[in-house]
């Protein structure tokens, strides 16, 4: 895959932004690490050490908040701000993988695993630059622009928060993002460790006359036939979650997992929703050079 990375980087950024439009649920995903200073985001032993040392699972607070107290820490306010000065450059090295940032987000989309961080790194700086506050709604992903806004919903129990990406990681396993102690504890998720979620980014720009065009485009798409490339089936979500997670970092295009049950359970990874066929297949062909993937498209 090593060699399939690199050639994404080669990629014209015209032929991206071709599939970028195409794509009805626009894209974005972004990618750093939680350091200092940009001089830091090559790989190196700390970073890695840094990371490396996150666990799965971390300590909750020596006091936690009663429930009363938890109901009144607010959810993160969108608002537009601009790009952190240290926390997207791109590309950047993390135990070994490379990951690319993206400078825009509006209508990303996953689903994936999410796990939480607290006690063990409260106080440390993240890659925005801010102190890591395992109290306030904040998060870290791996790919999206730092700062950004997402509602991330439990699917397991349907809670939902809006928080702040102003972080990277998590860079262990098949997991998508790492949520606050906080958050985490919003979305009942503290016990288990992780939880499947799914993350929607909130759009916090102005909205001018050409992005509102294509968005009321988008949306009358959705009343219709949808086309999806689909790079996967497998029979257990670990498997869907980890190709999904690869995917992310070198495929810039919401990527989501499509669970049908019968006859039995399979979890479908698939690229999309395109608005026609021919944006369908220009994206099935830009994976067959990119990933080592046999794409199909499909209906839906």
């Amino acid at each position: 895959m090593t060699s399939n990375k690199l050639n994404v980087r080669t990629r014209t950024s015209a032929f991206l932004s071709v599939l970028l439009a195409a794509c009805i649920s626009h894209t974005a995903m972004a990618s750093n690490t939680a350091v200092e200073t940009e001089s830091l985001l090559s790989s190196t032993p700390a970073i890695d050490n840094h990371f490396s040392e996150r666990p799965t699972v971390d300590s909750a607070p020596d006091n936690p908040l009663t429930a009363e107290q938890l109901a009144q820490i607010p959810d993160a306010v969108p608002m537009d701000e601009p790009l952190s000065k240290y926390g997207n450059v791109s590309p950047y090295r993390v135990l070994g993988e490379s990951y690319t940032v993206m400078a825009k987000a509006k209508r990303f989309k996953q689903v994936g695993l999410a796990s939480w961080y607290g006690k063990k790194f409260h106080g440390q700086r993240t890659s925005s630059g801010e102190r890591f506050d395992m109290y306030k709604m904040t998060a870290a992903h791996k790919n999206l622009p730092i700062p950004c806004y997402v509602r991330v919903t439990n699917q397991e129990n349907g809670k939902s928060v809006v928080l702040k990406v102003n972080d990277r990681g998590p860079f262990h396993g098949s997991r998508v993002m790492d949520v606050s102690w906080a958050a985490a504890a919003k979305l009942d998720m503290l016990d288990k460790g992780t939880a499947k979620i799914s993350i929607e980014v909130i759009d916090t720009s102005d909205k001018n006359r050409a992005i509102a065009t294509v968005d009321n485009n988008a949306t009358s798409a959705t009343t219709n036939e949808q086309f999806f490339v689909q790079v996967g089936a497998f029979g257990t979500v670990d498997n869907a979650l980890s190709l999904q997670s690869k995917l992310s970092s070198i495929v810039p295009l919401p990527i989501e997992i499509s669970d049908v049950t019968q006859p039995k359970r399979i979890h479908k990874v698939q690229i999309g929703p395109f608005a026609d066929a021919e944006s369908a297949e220009k994206a099935r062909s830009y994976l067959l050079q990119v990933a080592a993937v046999n794409p199909i498209i499909i209906r839906r």
